[in-house]
């Protein structure tokens, strides 16, 4: 697997179980609404006999699409996985008597008042990153490192989403890079990079001075226009043509990522990026609705490097769906 590479630069737990779930709870692990229209019309488009419909009708993953030059990008919060990973990763610090219960009730509470306004104005993003950013002041980056690697194997690895891992493993079969664009943490998406083998993961970069984090940004979140950003300048020196690379997203906030390739996806889309989607003519995949096992459960966490077994499946499904094409 290739180096992961980082952002462009520009870039006391309560002993009561009921408390430790009322301030851990992921704010953007809320449950799809069942029964309404967007479910039936979400059935519709993903309306196709077994697994098939993860990969059928994607452009990117064409054989005639194979072969180098081409890669796919991947945002990472409910498109690879359910819900927040930089929440997953402060979960995983509490765990371990990181945080008092204060200072954790105040993370999620900024995160949820965060995502719940649905603002997508830089400066509001780059606040909300400092707060959470201000978890890991004053520690050194060896130390978070490892923490984002325990909280892979604790709070990341079953809430991988199966068909999102399986269209990762279906641009690699056809002999395309993989990357992960998000606004988490580097740390975070480098950690998740390499365990799922992919090229490497591109995240929101923290200052650091003298091997300790400052609680503050190095550079802008990676967010909105800045992955457009990215994303170009890994296919300036990748020599990646564009036309032939793929975006998967599940938020509106990254219609500039998914407008700059040739081939974009909506994953678990929310309502804007539905709206925009379906009127461009984008694929649609909604695994909230789609499939009881869309989601990776019961993955024992001594398993959990590299998810060897799934995605060893992942390989298989996604080799069988393309050669049927062929």
């Amino acid at each position: 697997m290739a180096d992961s590479q980082n952002a462009p630069e520009g870039l006391e737990i309560p002993d009561d179980p009921a408390a430790d779930e009322a301030v851990l709870t992921d704010p953007t692990d809320a449950p799809p609404i069942v029964g309404g229209p967007e479910e039936d019309e979400a059935a519709d488009e993903s309306d196709a006999s077994g697994d098939s419909w993860i990969t059928e009708g994607l452009g990117a993953l064409d054989p005639d699409n194979a072969g180098p030059g081409a890669a796919a990008f991947f945002d990472v919060d409910n498109t690879i996985m359910r819900g927040s990973s930089i929440v997953a990763l402060a979960r995983g610090m509490a765990d371990r008597d990181y945080f008092t219960t204060g200072e954790v009730m105040d993370f999620t509470w900024k995160q949820l008042k965060f995502v719940m306004s649905g603002r997508e104005n830089l400066d509001d993003m780059a606040e909300a990153t400092e707060n959470g950013l201000q978890f890991v002041k004053g520690r050194e980056p060896a130390e978070i490192r490892e923490m984002a690697e325990q909280a892979y194997d604790e709070h990341m690895v079953g809430r991988l989403w199966a068909g999102t891992v399986e269209l990762a493993e279906a641009h690699k079969a056809l002999g395309h890079d993989v990357w992960l664009i998000s606004a988490t943490p580097v740390e975070v998406a480098d950690v998740i990079a390499r365990r799922l083998d992919l090229t490497g993961g591109l995240g929101t970069i923290a200052e650091i001075e003298d091997d300790r984090y400052t609680g503050k940004l190095s550079g802008v979140p990676l967010h909105g226009e800045a992955k457009a950003a990215a994303i170009e300048q890994i296919a300036a020196e990748h020599n990646l043509d564009m036309s032939r690379c793929a975006a998967y997203s599940d938020s509106a906030n990254d219609v500039p990522m998914l407008s700059a390739v040739g081939h974009p996806v909506a994953i678990n889309p929310d309502g804007a990026l539905r709206s925009h989607a379906k009127s461009e003519g984008w694929p649609i995949r909604d695994y909230r609705i789609r499939g009881k096992e869309s989601v990776r459960k019961g993955v024992p966490a001594a398993a959990a490097a590299g998810l060897a077994a799934g995605a060893a499946v992942g390989v298989a499904k996604a080799i069988s769906v393309i050669r049927g094409r062929a």
